[in-house]
């Protein structure tokens, strides 16, 4: 939930109660200046303009999600600033918030907080849990997972694929953060990196996995989710959101149109298919680098300059560009 905390900005008062009126000296000239007796005053100096006013301090609710008072943020300009300034209302580290839902303290994939948060959304912080290592075996070319991260060096499930290899192990829910792979620590890896070396482990051969599950309320204990089959939304409302960026400044923005929403919606089912992860923020930018391009290659060369270290295959791009385009022709 949000509040604006509004400075107004008054014109300066007056001097010992004199009124705002024109100079109405006697239009005769001082005393022994004959030559400008008569003569029409000058005009008055325009008032200067009032200062802007400074823009409403954004203030958003949060709690933690296994429960909490509620707490008062602001002044964040990304992710890590703002678990900074949670961690600070609650008297904890950091590095304890695994990641943040938006109006739902569950652990629920499809409210996750990504690039945009609405104005009135109210923030759940889920916080670290207990511990847990399990061992896997690779039976399957993909395990069955789709990794997210939560911006601030968090790997963590974001989806099981039901009858998959780890949907067989009961232990692994979604939510989990993948914290080590074989003992190797992956804090500090982004999603991507994270799904390419689960691709690379071989099949057949055991690997063990250590995960930290979500601090849980009592009445969600037991609860193991599975995130739903369609894809997730961005959780908005207002007529506009904070647009949180991995590099740079936030930014206020409106609510993406229909055509972004769409093309948004198809680049991370893309992103899915192709790399075992989801990301909304990932999605966005792409979907803002290609939305005005004539050609493929205007789009890969946009793409390259702003994500030029995913390496994204060529047919990747070209059924982004696809995509897109079925989108703004109605296609889809």
């Amino acid at each position: 939930m949000q509040e604006s905390e509004k400075t107004m900005c008054d014109p300066e008062p007056l001097q010992n109660g004199e009124a705002m009126s024109p100079d109405t000296t006697d239009s005769k000239g001082p005393p022994g200046d004959e030559e400008n007796q008569g003569a029409v005053p000058s005009a008055p100096p325009l008032p200067q303009e009032p200062p802007p006013c400074p823009r409403p301090k954004l203030v958003f609710h949060t709690q933690l999600a296994h429960g909490s008072p509620t707490g008062r943020i602001h002044s964040f300009t990304n992710v890590k600033e703002l678990y900074a300034r949670i961690a600070e209302v609650f008297n904890i580290s950091a590095s304890e918030i695994l990641f943040c839902t938006l109006n739902s303290h569950k652990v629920d994939m499809q409210k996750l907080l990504g690039g945009q948060i609405g104005l009135e959304d109210f923030i759940f912080a889920h916080v670290r849990g207990e511990t847990k290592e399990v061992e896997v075996i690779k039976t399957e070319d993909a395990l069955g997972l789709t990794i997210t991260d939560n911006g601030a060096g968090y790997a963590f499930i974001k989806r099981i694929k039901e009858g998959s290899t780890v949907d067989r192990i009961k232990t692994v829910c979604v939510g989990d953060h993948i914290e080590a792979i074989n003992d190797q620590s992956i804090v500090g890896c982004r999603h991507y990196e994270v799904a390419k070396m689960l691709k690379e482990q071989l099949r057949g051969a055991p690997f063990t996995l250590r995960l930290v599950e979500p601090k849980k309320a009592f009445d969600m204990i037991g609860q193991r989710t599975r995130a739903p089959k369609s894809s997730e939304g961005k959780m908005v409302s207002g007529k506009e959101t904070l647009r949180l960026r991995s590099k740079g400044s936030a930014t206020l923005e409106e609510i993406p149109d229909e055509f972004e929403d769409k093309a948004i919606e198809k680049v991370d089912d893309l992103l899915e298919s192709y790399m075992g992860i989801r990301d909304l923020e990932l999605a966005t930018t792409i979907v803002e680098a290609g939305k005005n391009k004539k050609s493929t290659d205007d789009f890969a060369e946009a793409l390259d300059s702003v994500l030029g270290d995913f390496g994204f295959p060529d047919v990747f791009l070209f059924d982004v560009w696809e995509a897109m385009g079925d989108v703004k022709n109605g296609r889809i």
